[in-house]
């Protein structure tokens, strides 16, 4: 059995709650469901299956629970925490307020497009297998980074902050 956080797009305690949310996951068959935040990141326990497959089971779930699905990427927990080790900041010099974020894809982009993408603020700084690291300066426009990523990888993506995904890998230890 594994570990897996899957990283909802579009959620909000307007449109989800995390306790329906959790069972939607536990009607599946996935085990030790916990939500982390009210953000749509939902950690739990399967057999070994590839992403695509845990994916589409949530979807369903959610789909016949909910009444609707919401877009899941799902990634181990033990690729997060590799990932975090990692740092993959820190070949960039980044201003002192500058948010670091994640975008997750659902796969690896056909084309890698030259780095950094630079627009308002948000750079796309660099690109690993299905994994996006960006940073922005927060600004009076908000998050402009949200545009920069779908105009270069689409809308089938979901971003988390940096702390955020600490905190998912943390609590599904």
């Amino acid at each position: 059995m594994r570990r897996y956080a899957a990283f909802l797009r579009g959620v909000s305690p307007m449109n989800a709650k995390m306790p329906e949310l959790r069972e939607a996951f536990e009607v599946a068959g996935f085990t030790e469901v916990t939500t982390v935040l009210s953000s749509g990141n939902v950690i739990f326990t399967a057999r070994a299956t590839p992403g695509p497959a845990l994916e589409r089971k949530a979807e369903a779930a959610m789909k016949t629970r909910l009444g609707h699905a919401f877009p899941a990427i799902v990634r181990e927990l033990e690729s997060l925490r590799r990932m975090l080790e990692s740092e993959p900041y820190q070949d960039f010099r980044l201003e002192r307020a500058a948010k670091r974020v994640v975008t997750f894809l659902r796969e690896k982009p056909a084309a890698i497009p030259e780095l950094p993408i630079e627009r308002d603020g948000a750079r796309i700084l660099r690109i690993e297998d299905r994994e996006v690291f960006s940073a922005y300066v927060p600004g009076p426009r908000g998050p402009v980074f949200m545009a920069l990523i779908e105009r270069t990888f689409g809308r089938d993506v979901t971003t988390r902050t940096w702390d955020t995904i600490g905190r998912v890998a943390r609590q599904g230890a």
